[in-house]
């Protein structure tokens, strides 16, 4: 898969508004998938047992109004006309909030930083705003000196990122079953449910059970098809589910109550809670799953700038940023369609309920009970559709932010799948997805009914957005330059409503709002254990460290000889010589004649150009041939594992022996700034004119050519592939780089070794008791349970070195 083609950006501003439209229509399924399911569940969550349907109407009148005071406010208000502007270069989530604090603020958790990424053209988000204010800066001067405060703020990250991963759990189950749960409606009174007697009495098993459990297991077990096989039928089916509940919503309006309306005054809010107090507010936990798709709407925004399939490739699709028209369509979307439709079935359910008292069972207050009963099986089919999708839409997120996590190192390296050549999103992951299945299918079963469901989903779903809250107050002071009173508005005036869910939602502590908080503790601790280990590791790096003088003075006290080939060195380190390759070096006086030390690294924004993909630069003079050669990487970027990776770096490499861009290092200067002294080289697709390197059957000789050169002619090499660089005529090349580009050439020719780190760490002595379980026990673990790099798993297992190593850290 070459995800490595020609960018032509100018075609973004050619697109028409046709082309927008489609590409908003495709993403409806994607991402209001989850948000359009709600109404399956939440009048049936609210009236499990805290509260009950009187005559009077009042307690189904007051639900209403806070349904749709809460859609005006969260997801209208606060989604699509605020934070959706906080996107990280067309991304959404907590983590894309989090990555533009770290670039405004200088608190990033990625240890090898340098100065040479704040150039990057996506490093700073382009926002006409005033310049910072006097607060703004005290905020952002007290973080950057506080590492205490910016690790509460990765803590807050992580929290929401960990929050999103149990919605990845719960979602599916509370939505699939809620869906199947018509059937028990639609089949007849003698085969909707099946008995069986036991020795200790009689256990009665609902068929919605099984039937939604063998939904979620297909549902899991086809993610490794990829959604972009079926993901033409997402819109069409959430589009359908829309208008077929605003349809029923309509007909239930007229039919039972048309004045149903008065209930939207806030007026109904005060009568409600005023009558059942207690239990009124222990019931908003279930009138808060009306917004559980709300944050997924936010963490899918980039799926606005990928589902463009048909009309234009990969790398050339427009992010939001890029293309202003694509938000305007978000926009529109949920005022025009989304948001009415939904408004109109809560309001249809709820006229329907006002005039139908003889509840006899908190089951009957559900969804199904207002279809009519001849549209109940068309309806029940959309319904669990619709599930699907939403469940999808979740499953992918979850996805995305495991893969986000896993770039800025906060979550072990797994295996990452991208199920579509045209999509980054499509990526599937497959540990993750059976972990997932399975924990889908422990809460299913254990939990049987949609009231503990949804009061796990609930505490999920409201603690992402309080995470989401704060953050976004952090990126109104940093990142857009606003007034400190605006931040605090924002926060109090959305982090009131919020905590008044959240409180009615952590009181259901005991019946199911355990399950999120449990499963969020224990990725949490991954997380964390994770990224402490990584940042304790590199820092054992950083301080063993050899310097460049070292390696350039090797020669004359260790007879060091030099042999034919390419030698990889791959490290984290930015600057300076790793001590593996010290440690290599001693033991074994002999490197290659050229040396290249490979870091592959990522950076806090979700794409980095390809024209700004490589940093290369020299290591002492030319005639040593040593070079650094730092591969910069997106948290969304596709990371390429194949062994064109090679062939890329070579022409890399021989682009920038040609330009000649950078001077050579002189003895004495400051390591430090070696990073100065390297030069920005694109992908060889950004060099229409550059070099490109072709390779040749060895008894097809080339013709002779002065823009040609060719490999020494010798019985060895005859015998495989001729390599040659294939460089323009003009402009002219001097002697020497002339002499390093045949060098690098017949090094090419020789052979790639790669010389790889493995590295046992350990706590040292003296370490407190947490440490070393962290790290001996904790870390260990999840680092010899990992994949490997992904840039080590193509690699040939006869040119691989690897180099054993014991960390103290």
């Amino acid at each position: 898969m070459d995800l490595e083609n020609g960018m032509n950006q100018n075609r973004f501003k050619k697109e028409s508004w046709r082309t927008v439209l489609t590409l908003a229509y495709q993403s409806l399924g994607v991402v209001y998938g989850d948000l359009s399911i709600s109404p399956l569940y939440v009048y049936k969550s609210t009236f499990a047992e805290d509260i009950e349907h009187s005559k009077t109407n009042e307690e189904i009148y007051g639900v209403l109004s806070f349904v749709f005071w809460t859609l005006t406010l969260v997801p209208l208000l606060k989604y699509v006309f605020i934070v959706l502007r906080a996107d990280d270069n067309g991304e959404g989530g907590t983590f894309a909030l989090y990555s533009l604090i770290c670039r405004h603020a200088r608190v990033n958790s990625l240890p090898n930083c340098q100065l040479a990424d704040e150039e990057l053209s996506s490093y700073k988000k382009h926002v006409i705003a005033p310049a910072a204010s006097a607060f703004g800066s005290s905020v952002k001067s007290t973080l950057e000196r506080h590492r205490v405060l910016q690790k509460c703020l990765l803590v807050l990250a992580l929290i929401g990122a960990c929050m999103v991963i149990g919605d990845g759990v719960l979602t599916p189950a509370i939505s699939v079953f809620s869906a199947v749960s018509g059937v028990e409606l639609a089949m007849s009174k003698e085969h909707h449910k099946c008995q069986e007697e036991r020795f200790d009495g009689g256990v009665q098993l609902d068929v919605e059970v099984p039937v939604a459990c063998i939904i979620l297991i297909a549902l899991f077990a086809l993610q490794h098809y990829g959604t972009h096989r079926v993901g033409f039928l997402f819109a069409p089916v959430v589009v359908t589910w829309l208008l077929c509940i605003s349809a029923i919503g309509v007909y239930n309006i007229f039919h039972w109550n048309p004045h149903v309306y008065k209930a939207l005054s806030p007026y109904y809010m005060y009568k409600f809670l005023k009558k059942t107090q207690r239990g009124g507010w222990m019931s908003l936990g279930g009138i808060l799953l009306c917004i559980t798709g709300s944050e997924a709407m936010f963490a899918d925004l980039g799926h606005f700038s990928q589902l463009s399939i048909q009309t234009v490739p990969l790398e050339v699709v427009p992010t939001v940023e890029q293309d202003p028209k694509a938000l305007i369509f978000v926009q529109i979307a949920f005022t025009s369609f989304v948001y009415p439709s939904l408004i109109l079935a809560y309001m249809g359910q709820a006229a329907y309920l006002s005039k139908h008292h003889d509840i006899d069972n908190g089951y009957r207050i559900g969804f199904y009970v207002s279809v009519p009963d001849n549209l109940r099986w068309p309806v029940l089919v959309i319904a669990i559709l619709a599930a699907v999708v939403g469940s999808q839409a979740i499953i992918t997120g979850t996805f995305s932010i495991i893969k986000q996590c896993s770039a800025l190192g906060c979550f072990p390296r797994v295996k990452i799948i991208h199920t579509s050549s045209k999509v980054h999103g499509q990526i599937y992951i497959p540990e993750i997805n059976w972990i997932l299945m399975m924990l889908c299918l422990a809460v299913t079963i254990g939990f049987r009914d949609t009231k503990r469901l949804g009061n796990a989903s609930g505490l999920a779903v409201i603690t992402v957005m309080l995470v989401t809250t704060c953050l976004m107050s952090l990126v109104i002071v940093l990142c857009w330059h606003q007034s400190v009173f605006l931040a605090l508005g924002f926060v109090f005036f959305f982090g009131t409503i919020e905590a008044l869910y959240f409180s009615a939602s952590l009181i259901k502590f005991l019946e199911g709002a355990w399950v999120p908080i449990a499963l969020s503790f224990i990725f949490m601790l991954i997380m964390y254990v994770w990224h402490y280990g990584t940042l304790k590791k590199y820092e054992f790096d950083m301080q063993n460290k050899v310097s460049v003088d070292w390696l350039l003075g090797l020669g004359p006290s260790l007879g060091i000889v030099r042999v034919r080939g390419i030698g990889l060195i791959h490290t984290e380190l930015v600057s300076g010589i790793p001590a593996i390759f010290s440690h290599f070096v001693t033991n074994l006086p002999a490197f290659h004649q050229i040396l290249i030390f490979l870091c592959i690294k990522s950076v806090p924004i979700p794409h980095v150009k390809h024209e700004e993909r490589f940093l290369v630069g020299r290591i002492g003079p030319r005639e040593y041939r040593l070079y650094r050669c730092i591969v910069r990487y997106g948290y969304r970027d596709v990371q390429k594992d194949d062994l064109e990776f090679e062939k890329d770096l070579v022409c890399i490499l021989a682009e920038f022996i040609r330009t000649g861009k950078v001077g050579a290092h002189n003895p004495g200067e400051d390591s430090e700034k070696e990073d100065d002294r390297m030069a920005v080289i694109g992908t060889p697709s950004t060099h229409s004119e550059g070099i490109r390197m072709h390779e040749d059957e060895a008894n097809n000789p080339p013709h002779a050519s002065t823009s040609q050169l060719n490999e020494n002619e010798s019985p060895v090499t005859q015998l495989r592939k001729r390599v040659r660089f294939v460089i323009p005529e003009s402009p002219e090349i001097d002697k020497g780089a002339r002499e390093e580009l045949q060098e690098l050439m017949e090094a090419r020719d020789a052979g790639v070794a790669y010389i790889l780190g493995h590295s046992y760490v350990r706590a040292k002595q003296g370490s407190s008791l947490v440490k070393k379980l962290a790290i001996n026990y904790g870390y260990d673990l999840l680092r010899r349970n990992s994949r490997a790099p992904t840039y080590a798993l193509s690699v040939p297992h006869a040119s691989t070195l690897e180099v054993g190593m014991a960390y103290q850290i």
